[in-house]
This record gives structure tokens, sequence and C-alpha cells, in this order.
């Protein structure tokens, strides 16, 4: 069985499409694949908001895992919370316009939850992290205009922080590449405890 550490010859995998997720393990030079994992986001129940995000993220890495035998996979999942209120990527333009209009002037916090499962197939590190953000005071001209853009759909809470929806945010308590899809600092971390990682940057 591969024990060995991720390097250029024993990549990570991510089990998501994510290109949030992709451009940051990306910049900060991860040997890594990308496997779609097929886990649907269900209705959390009664799980805690940051509970449901480890659990989606958990089922996303052992589902991978067994596809993907022997490495190091790595699952994660974003949700935007405010008030005990899931917002999840926004399925038409009108769920769009309510979650806009829902975050405009308020704080709302954004939780991934991120789940490691080792070469033997064991899960070995299971977290989540929260990020505080504020959106300033929308005209329903902005919000308007922000979904035209087609930016919102696909993302958590329907906006982007790192790219045009940046205008909105007015500012951040916590980690900003967490709001993007992947708290990395954390991350790595994780890696280097579990061994994942021997050493960091690569």
């Amino acid at each position: 069985m591969n024990t060995n550490p991720i390097g250029k010859n024993n990549p990570l995998v991510l089990a998501s499409r994510s290109p949030r997720r992709k451009e940051l393990l990306g910049q900060i030079g991860i040997p890594f694949e990308s496997v779609e994992s097929g886990v649907e986001e269900a209705a959390r129940s009664s799980l805690l908001p940051s509970e449901f995000a480890c659990r989606i993220a958990a089922l996303k890495a052992e589902s991978v895992s067994h596809i993907r035998p022997h490495q190091w996979i790595l699952g994660a999942d974003t949700i935007v919370v405010m008030e005990n209120r899931v917002f999840g990527k926004p399925r038409d333009i009108r769920q769009c316009w309510e979650m806009l209009l829902s975050l405009s002037g308020k704080n709302h916090k954004v939780i991934t939850g991120f789940c490691l499962v080792d070469p033997g197939g064991v899960t070995v590190h299971v977290e989540a992290v929260t990020t505080r953000v504020k959106v300033k005071k929308m005209s329903e001209d902005e919000i308007e205009a922000y979904i035209k853009t087609g930016e919102p759909f696909g993302k958590a809470g329907g906006y982007a922080i790192q790219a045009i929806g940046s205008f909105m945010i007015e500012h951040i308590d916590g980690s900003y590449t967490n709001v993007v899809g992947l708290p990395v600092c954390e991350v790595i971390n994780a890696m280097i405890t579990c061994g994942a990682l021997k050493v960091f940057p690569l």
C-alpha cells in the first residue's frame, strides 16, 4: 500500500470538480487530480451547519477513496449560513434574488467542512472552518445587475468573493480562502499533522 506523502509522483485526489478549489490548490503548488464524487447535497435535517458541512465533505472523500484507493483524498463542502438558515447554490434567478436580498446589509457565516482520507481508506481528519462576512446594503439595481453577470450561479450563497462579488463585501473576520471554498491554512496544517505532507511549501 502507498504510504508516501503527497508529491509529484503521488498527487492528492480532490473529491470535487470545483474550479475554486482547484485554483486554490494550484496556487499553492499542491500536486493533485480532481475526481467528482457524485455526492448530492441533501437536506441537513437536525445537524448543525458545521456538522452538515463536515458530513458532506466526508461523504465526498469516502466515495472517491473507493475509486482511487491507495491515495490521499480531500473532500470539502462550503455553505453559507445566516440566522440558522443554510444557503446553498441558487437553483434559478428567483432563488438567487431572494438569497442576495436576504444577505444584503447583514452578517453571515461561511462554513467549509473538509475531510482527509489516507491511502488505507481511513478517515484521519475532519474539520469545519468558519468565516464571518458582512455584506453591504445593496440596491435592487445592484442585485439585478450582479445576477445578470451569471456569476452567482454555482456559488454557495449566490456570490463569489474572489471575483465580481467582491464589490458587495464590506469586511470579513477569518479565513479569506475559506470563503472562496477551501481554508488553505487549516488544510495544510491538517495534512502535515496527518502525514500527508512532510513539509510545506513543497
